[in-house]
């Protein structure tokens, strides 16, 4: 039998996967496997049986599938959490969960899983759920279920970790006290999105096109119809070539190639589907100018986030043109680090764009710039820090006279 983690990440989301929250989930893994010596990291198995991994080059980090069946969301979660019961047969000193889907049954159940408990809040099913399944957007007995279970894990849970402030603001209007509260951003490798000089703005011809970039998911928020239309209005003056590249389902695949076809720039537009962070570094360079044209909505502006593809645009040496949002603001300041337009406009994003060929020099500027911020303030190393240093606080606060996890190994 071998000796039981004194810590655990546990995550409904799925690693590896192609999104942004996976590349989270091993930055802060790895760090407190190697910062710790050992971490046991949870996420569901689509298979029907329990799965333990050794993941490579993730010192001290064990990875244990869980089943998670079912037809529908909810019927998953709740296939996990039942797999979650089966898990925890021994008290870790600190658990650490991302969601209310696995983290509501640790949340009540405090006492026989952990020491400390940290609930890292990306997001919110009572303000995220509606844009994945319109359907329940009015069902308010569902949205008092989820407001319910996030009120008693914010609350059961010793510390908040959230990698916006937007977010922290958020939850401090819901009773959450400001010093539970600790703020860690993304961040990136600057050794991995290495820095290359943007060439000299294209002459956005036929034959020399602009070429956009726009990563990411497909979901509501992220304004990937904002980027085709920006292609749409900039094709009038110029021409211009956008590569789409992401995770997409059938449904949203088929919807975006609807939108390119009414704009009638089918023939301009590239579906390219998810890359590693190595690959999609070596893209960025190959592109002109990158395009986050996240949408004002309360996902974007009341939940807040923390956008990868902001962070990894400024490292690469590619001009950026975002949404002016607060949580963009706190990543890329306005004319300094990136151009940043009115919300949900495609001419917006165009007349960046414009600017960007009429006012010499501006691209260089504005990409060394944020390269130099992102060096200082965003990198994964710098939010590495921060996670141990709550880890330590915490392990701090756990009374001495507490058991400690015992010599037994994870049910499963």
């Amino acid at each position: 039998m071998s000796k039981t983690a004194p810590f655990a990440y546990v995550s409904f989301d799925r690693v590896p996967s192609p999104k942004g929250a996976a590349v989270h989930i091993r930055e802060f893994v790895r760090t407190i496997g190697r910062e710790f010596g050992a971490i046991d990291l949870i996420t569901p198995n689509t298979d029907a049986a329990t799965a333990a991994v050794e993941l490579d080059r993730w010192p001290g980090v064990q990875h244990y599938q869980l089943p998670a069946p079912g037809s529908n969301l909810i019927q998953r979660a709740m296939s996990f959490r039942g797999g979650l019961e089966q898990f925890f047969t021994t008290r870790r000193q600190i658990v650490h969960f991302r969601s209310i889907f696995e983290g509501y049954p640790l949340a009540t159940n405090k006492s026989q899983v952990a020491d400390r408990l940290i609930f890292e809040v990306n997001g919110l099913p009572s303000i995220e759920l509606k844009y994945h399944h319109p359907d329940v957007a009015d069902d308010r007995e569902l949205l008092r279920k989820l407001r319910h279970q996030e009120d008693t894990c914010l609350d059961i849970a010793d510390r908040i970790i959230t990698p916006s402030a937007v977010t922290a603001a958020h939850l401090i209007t819901r009773g959450v006290a400001d010093d539970k509260i600790s703020v860690i951003p993304n961040g990136v490798h600057p050794e991995l999105f290495s820095c290359r000089q943007p060439r000299e703005w294209p002459a956005g011809t036929p034959t020399d096109p602009v070429r956009m970039l726009y990563a990411g998911t497909f979901s509501p928020w992220q304004g990937v119809r904002q980027a085709i239309d920006a292609l749409h209005l900039f094709n009038r003056d110029a021409t211009a070539q956008l590569t789409v590249i992401g995770p997409t389902r059938g449904y949203q695949r088929n919807q975006l190639e609807n939108w390119c076809r009414q704009s009638g720039v089918q023939d301009n537009v590239q579906l390219v589907p998810p890359l590693s962070q190595r690959e999609l570094a070596h893209l960025h360079h190959d592109h002109d100018v990158v395009i986050a044209p996240l949408l004002a909505n309360d996902r974007n502006t009341v939940q807040g986030c923390c956008p990868l593809k902001v962070l990894e645009a400024m490292a690469s040496g590619v001009p950026l043109i975002a949404s002016d949002l607060p949580v963009v603001r706190a990543l890329a300041r306005p004319e300094q680090e990136a151009l940043l337009v009115r919300p949900g406009s495609g001419k917006a994003i165009k007349d960046a764009m414009m600017r960007l060929g009429n006012e010499p020099g501006l691209g260089q500027r504005l990409a060394t710039t944020a390269r130099e911020r992102v060096e200082k303030r965003f990198t994964w190393a710098r939010s590495g820090r921060a996670l141990v240093a709550t880890y330590r606080s915490e392990l701090e606060a756990i009374p001495a006279n507490i058991s400690r996890s015992a010599d037994t190994s994870p049910a499963g």
